[in-house]
């Protein structure tokens, strides 16, 4: 009889599990016939039968991707896909009026961040890059206080605080006579700065290293175990990855950046503990928001949500802009006309002062427009993707929910159907009238729409500083020895750096 009812109950248990794993089967095969169908109906390089289109890419290497995708979006300037092996397509939109369906939607229900941001969960956790849905839309509502005018207005004495100790380096490496490489340099003023700003920790970050700081320098291989990692297939199950090399790297990686971010956190929390009546700041920064901020529930963010917005702030506020300064560096080197352009600018608004106030920020016209153009050309973000979560129409065709969607910045940025001469390198196509009567969307370097940047301003007034500093203080000229070739990672780079030399305006 116990036998019997032992065999019923096994019977039962295995029915059940086989009845869900048949469901989820051919939930999973009727799921990938709609996306193959719809994804056969754009252009593509020819399919591999397993890899799909990763050979591609895999034969050339990742700092090749983005030569292949101009070429691939010069012929298709619309929409193109490309497949995660067989199984997996994806639709990359290049152009303006296909990118602004999915940036524009009013509905954030209708498409979500997780897809192809996967493999930054461990290290980003669910914060705003990649939640979605009610818990994206409150904890963007609570943060966006974060990022007022009147909180910006006193960062702008870190900035130039922070440009001091930047140019007294450029300066001591000047007097060598040979190149700098400028990425690792901005790097560490970034950081220095966001830091300071976002969460009140003040240290010789600049000077702990002449160069590296293992924060930046970790962040930049975990940036680049992402590529890495969707080129292996295999790589995609968890459980493999971490028996890697590659994830084995990784998670020492995210032990470090945790522990790093965590130990700010640990002692703001303490700080605000020990001394409830210390006086007030004049503003609350970004950790004092995520440590104090309730919504209309009173409720207020779980210690997991706090290191997840922490981790993810102090990545992207540090490295998109280190991307973007160096890149600006680098085109007033190429283009030495422009420069000059923006250092009379500078000088006349400055005089005999070396700081740069609020008020001066909005009469650097010709600076701003250098550094939209520079935001044009090397956008430090090169794409963002979604997924859908629902039906919706791109060019057409009816994209069924669950397609990966992967929106090119680069690519629209560059492409000839949206933009006139794009490869011509020419700040003032944002003076005129044809730019400022355009599709909004042709121009989204921060993003667009709903899920735009949300420290956009933030970057754009630390930009200013910064390179006005620089320009006013040295002469940057090019390196012609060094090529420069750009790299896709989770952020713009140079293949082997950005080497420019700086000559003292005094000299």
């Amino acid at each position: 009889m116990e036998v019997s009812l032992t065999l019923g109950v096994f019977s039962l248990v295995l029915g059940a599990v086989v009845t869900w794993v048949l469901y989820h089967l051919v939930h999973f095969y009727m799921q990938y016939r709609a996306l193959r169908k719809a994804a056969l109906q754009f252009p593509s390089k020819e399919r591999h039968w397993f890899w799909g289109t990763i050979h591609h890419v895999r034969a050339g290497g990742i700092d090749d991707a983005i030569n292949r995708s101009l070429e691939m979006a010069r012929v298709n300037n619309r929409v193109f896909a490309s497949w995660r092996t067989s199984l997996q397509p994806v639709l990359s939109l290049v152009h303006s009026d296909t990118i602004k369906h999915v940036m524009k939607t009013a509905e954030p229900k209708a498409t979500r961040m997780m897809a192809g941001y996967t493999f930054l969960k461990p290290w980003l956790g669910d914060g705003l890059l990649i939640s979605s849905g009610a818990k994206w839309e409150r904890n963007r509502k609570l943060l966006t206080s974060a990022f007022h005018f009147n909180v910006l207005k006193p960062y702008v004495t870190i900035y130039n605080e922070a440009a001091d100790v930047l140019l007294g380096k450029l300066e001591r490496l000047s007097k060598r006579g040979e190149s700098i490489e400028v990425f690792n340099h901005m790097a560490l003023y970034t950081l220095d700065v966001m830091l300071q700003c976002a969460f009140s920790y003040k240290d010789n970050i600049q000077d702990a290293g002449e160069i590296h700081h293992p924060y930046v320098t970790a962040v930049r291989r975990l940036a680049r175990l992402v590529p890495e990692r969707h080129l292996r297939p295999h790589l995609y199950v968890d459980f493999f990855f971490s028996l890697s090399k590659l994830g084995k790297e990784n998670k020492k990686l995210l032990d470090y950046v945790h522990s790093f971010c965590e130990k700010l956190i640990s002692e703001r929390k303490e700080m605000l503990g020990q001394n409830p009546d210390a006086p007030k700041k004049s503003h609350l920064d970004f950790l004092d928001i995520l440590l104090t901020a309730k919504d209309e529930k009173g409720v207020g963010l779980s210690m997991e949500d706090i290191r997840a917005e922490a981790d993810t702030f102090l990545f992207e506020g540090h490295d998109t802009t280190a991307s973007a300064t160096s890149w600006t560096l680098y085109a007033l080197a190429k283009y030495p006309d422009m420069q000059d352009k923006v250092r009379q600018e500078v000088d006349e608004l400055l005089g005999d002062r070396e700081y740069l106030e609020w008020n001066d920020l909005p009469n650097l016209k010709y600076t701003s427009i250098f550094l939209k153009e520079v935001l044009r050309m090397y956008p430090p973000v090169p794409s963002v993707s979604r997924q859908t979560t629902k039906p919706c129409v791109i060019d057409g065709v009816t994209i069924p929910p669950g397609m990966i969607i992967h929106l090119a910045i680069m690519l629209v940025h560059h492409n000839a159907d949206v933009w006139e001469n794009p490869e011509e390198f020419r700040p003032e196509r944002f003076l005129s009238e044809t730019f400022l009567t355009r599709n909004p969307y042709c121009y989204v370097p921060f993003s667009a729409g709903p899920r735009n940047c949300i420290g956009q301003n933030f970057a754009f007034n630390e930009e200013k500083v910064v390179i006005s500093r620089i320009v006013k203080r040295f002469k940057i000229i090019l390196d012609e020895s060094h090529p420069v070739s750009l790299v896709p990672e989770l952020v713009l780079r140079a293949k082997d750096g950005i080497k420019l030399k700086f000559i003292p305006r005094s000299s």
